[in-house]
C-alpha cells in the first residue's frame, strides 16, 4: 500500500509540475487532494480556481484516488477486471 501511495503521489506531483506550476504548489496541491487534507500552500492556499484545466483534471483524479482508496480505483483500471 505504501509503495503504491508514494508512486501515485510522485506521478501526480510530476504531472502537476509539468503543467507549469511551481514545485511548492504542486506538492501541496497533491498532498491536499490525495489526502483530503484541506488547504494547500503557495498558489492554492486560497482556492484552486486560478489553476489551468489540465492541473484541475489531475487534482480531480487525485481526489478520487484518495477518497475511494487507491486499491479500489486501481481495480477498475486493471485489465483482469474487465475480462471477467
Amino acid at each position: 500500500f505504501f509503495a503504491l501511495y508514494v508512486a501515485s503521489f510522485t506521478f501526480m506531483y510530476i504531472a502537476l509540475a509539468m503543467t507549469g506550476l511551481n514545485l511548492m504548489t504542486s506538492f501541496s496541491a497533491v498532498a491536499a487532494s490525495i489526502n483530503n487534507l484541506g488547504p494547500g500552500l503557495a498558489d492554492v492556499a486560497l482556492n484552486y480556481g486560478d489553476l489551468n484545466n489540465p492541473a484541475k483534471w489531475i487534482l480531480c483524479f487525485a481526489m478520487m484516488l484518495g477518497r475511494l482508496e487507491i486499491f479500489t480505483l486501481l481495480v477498475l483500471l486493471s485489465p483482469a477486471y474487465w475480462r471477467k
